[in-house]
């Protein structure tokens, strides 16, 4: 299918997001190819990321980590109408912004406690960047200059009403509601990265988007000073 023909919709997440289950979703329609996060190479190339993320030298050895060649791929011909990259959106080291127009821009996030308490389990001492908060926000106020299509989407939101906000999505994005994006079979998708042993066991456990269930863990102190940064970037984001 010629590039130009083609439906992508680019998903800008925070980590510790539902990002994987969106994936998965859209992965059971049948127009759509998924993707993930192809420029985690890229991040991990270009920053010190490498130094504390699980398998990160697997993660290099297993995909491409020059960000403009992988955009590039992004953005060829498909075998399917719709296409669903799911990204990090601090995985964009230093690449430039202009490929946002050729798609639909959806920017994930979720209410930063939540979000901190869950990545230190795996991230001890996360950094304003490894949230990707700030990011979300540049990218939000780029698309917005620009008149590129963007939209914002929390994950409690989609948790408390799946198919409403899927429908939505959808919507956004000009293509139909398939019923089937609400549910999967257990375990693990071959467009799983690497990367999903140390990330992804609740997704392989589940059938669809589990219930929203509030979190009562307290931000480690030492962290206090980057949940207010994180906090003042996620009031931006949800307006």
């Amino acid at each position: 299918m010629n590039s130009n023909q083609v439906k992508r919709i680019f998903l800008w997440s925070s980590p510790r997001n539902i990002s994987t289950a969106l994936m998965y979703s859209f992965a059971q329609r049948d127009d759509t190819a998924v993707m993930d996060e192809p420029l985690y190479g890229h991040y991990l190339h270009r920053s010190q990321a490498k130094n504390y993320h699980p398998g990160a030298d697997e993660i290099l050895l297993s995909m491409e980590t020059d960000g403009e060649k992988v955009l590039k791929e992004m953005l060829a011909k498909s075998d399917k109408p719709v296409q669903f990259f799911k990204n990090m959106t601090h995985h964009m080291e230093n690449l430039s912004l202009d490929f946002l127009d050729k798609g639909y821009n959806l920017i994930l996030t979720r209410e930063p406690g939540e979000m901190i308490t869950s990545f230190t389990k795996v991230i001890p001492n996360p950094t304003l960047k490894d949230t990707g908060y700030e990011d979300q926000v540049y990218l939000l106020r780029h698309c917005k200059r620009m008149g590129i299509p963007v939209k914002v989407v929390d994950a409690k939101g989609i948790l408390l009403s799946p198919q409403e906000m899927l429908m939505e999505i959808c919507e956004f994005v000009g293509i139909a509601f398939d019923p089937g994006m609400l549910s999967w079979e257990p375990g693990p998708i071959p467009e799983d990265g690497v990367w999903a042993k140390y990330w992804y066991q609740n997704v392989h456990r589940s059938r669809g988007f589990q219930p929203y269930r509030p979190k009562n863990e307290e931000v480690p102190a030492h962290l206090e000073e980057l949940l207010g940064l994180c906090e003042r970037h996620y009031k931006e984001l949800m307006g």
